[in-house]
């Protein structure tokens, strides 16, 4: 089957289900960086990254072969959600043992191709503005950090976000207005000039 890549998620579910080990690493490869930077963004840590992101497809493995998986068309909101509870077990466990992580990241998880033209001049400026957004974003609860990088950097619908976290769609849009309204108090403190809206 050579083309697994033209296939709905949920084909490639019904797929490997019937013994079709392509099919999920045609999954795997479909949803890999998307699922690994979100995790990344919220952990700060690339072993601890890494972890989360192998355990979140080991549990999808687990749920999918004992037939728990709800087709619903949503599979990459069903990955982001096992990898959420992952990330929310890992915070309950430092907090238990009360380890902090504070690695620096040398990815730019900001990179993102409307700020690939223009001149150079206006890409080391768009690249300092997006260094000090994500230091501002660090500075979020995590909460409200892992809601801003749904909604500004996947794009997900405040319905997708409430899903995934497990809260309501208020209470979604709630973290998302308190986290910019954070984000643009500490820029005004620091003299950084922001463009969020929230919805």
């Amino acid at each position: 089957m050579g083309n697994l890549n033209k296939l709905t998620d949920d084909a490639l579910v019904s797929l490997y289900l019937e013994g079709n080990n392509q099919a999920f690493d045609e999954l795997l490869n479909r949803h890999k960086e998307r699922l690994y930077s979100y995790i990344f963004f919220i952990v700060r840590s690339r072993d601890v990254a890494d972890d989360i992101f192998q355990e979140t497809f080991v549990k999808a493995i687990v749920t999918l072969q004992q037939g728990r998986y709800n087709s619903d068309g949503k599979f990459s909101a069903w990955l982001t959600r096992i990898a959420h509870n992952l990330v929310i077990d890992q915070f309950r466990q430092e907090r238990n043992e009360n380890v902090i992580s504070n690695d620096e990241s040398e990815i730019d998880l900001f990179n993102n191709s409307a700020y690939s033209e223009g001149t150079i001049e206006s890409r080391m400026v768009n690249t300092q503005v997006l260094k000090d957004v994500r230091r501002l974003v660090d500075n979020l609860p995590h909460n409200q950090r892992e809601v801003i990088y749904m909604r500004f950097y996947q794009s997900l619908s405040f319905k997708d976000i409430a899903e995934i976290t497990g809260v309501s769609i208020n209470t979604a849009l709630g973290r998302v207005r308190y986290a910019v309204m954070n984000l643009r108090r500490m820029a005004e403190e620091k003299n950084i000039s922001l463009a969020l809206e929230a919805v």
